[in-house]
């Protein structure tokens, strides 16, 4: 693999940010990992970090680089701030920075990442398992989206006391007034009703959460309003609470169901 630090100019930003990405390589004498690369364009994985985090994070707390090292896959992890993937109110516009520019200056940075929405796909963890599904569901781009103790069910988490306590001040800053987060491009079951009535394809979804997670119960709404949307979801829940070592467990799980036609 070929691990590769990019900084760049984001005009939608209005600043320099940066991001990781692992590309393909074929490797015959590397020692203790095998390297792939597919021959013509290869597909590609977005990775979201969470809220406390940046684009570092999947690169220092997992073994990522060395998961896909067989897959043939490329994996972008961008940075988006505590923005919850929204063009804030009071900040800037990840939202648009992440769905519409980021995507053209990967492909223009890497012309062999494939452009077509079956090679393509998302995950995250936390704030990022939200973004990802928002991305998956707010856009045509992302055939499959797995989301890793995400805050899918977001409206849920913004109705509670607690939480508002804790993070008030932020919701305020990404969504101004956020008491109308549900029913808007912000609240992915919304956004996930309105891509079922579109008639447009659906992407393919995974979901796992642990059942002590202080937003498992984000999960299971989530879960049972996508299964009456008949979506196709692969949900799974095991003991476990927020943290890295269910996530890094959970990422090879995520890459082994991705639907990689070219996978060997």
């Amino acid at each position: 693999m070929a691990l590769l630090h990019v900084n760049f100019f984001s005009d939608v930003l209005g600043k320099s940010t940066a991001m990781y990405v692992i590309l393909p390589q074929r490797t015959k004498h590397q020692i203790g990992m095998a390297g792939v690369r597919p021959e013509g364009k290869y597909p590609v994985l977005y990775l979201l970090h969470g809220l406390s985090d940046d684009y570092t994070i999947w690169q220092r707390r997992t073994s990522i680089e060395r998961y896909v090292a067989d897959m043939g896959i490329a994996v972008v992890m961008p940075d988006a701030d505590t923005s919850f993937y929204s063009d804030m109110v009071h900040g800037r516009k990840y939202w648009t920075f992440l769905s519409e520019e980021l995507p053209e200056i990967v492909h223009d940075f890497f012309p062999n990442i494939s452009e077509e929405r079956e090679d393509t796909f998302v995950a995250g963890l936390s704030m990022g398992g939200y973004g990802a599904y928002k991305l998956a569901l707010g856009t045509d781009r992302f055939a499959a989206a797995a989301s890793l103790s995400g805050a899918v069910d977001l409206p849920v988490e913004l109705a509670r006391e607690d939480r508002v306590k804790a993070n008030g001040e932020l919701w305020n800053t990404i969504y101004g007034d956020f008491n109308t987060v549900k029913g808007s491009k912000n609240d992915v079951l919304y956004l996930a009703e309105e891509k079922k009535k579109s008639g447009k394809p659906l992407p393919k979804l995974y979901m796992w959460c642990g059942t002590e997670d202080f937003i498992y119960d984000l999960s299971v709404s989530a879960h049972k309003r996508l299964n009456e949307l008949e979506y196709d979801l692969v949900y799974e829940e095991s003991s476990g609470d927020h943290q890295w070592k269910y996530w890094d467990e959970k990422i090879q799980t995520v890459l082994n169901w991705l639907p990689l036609g070219m996978k060997e």
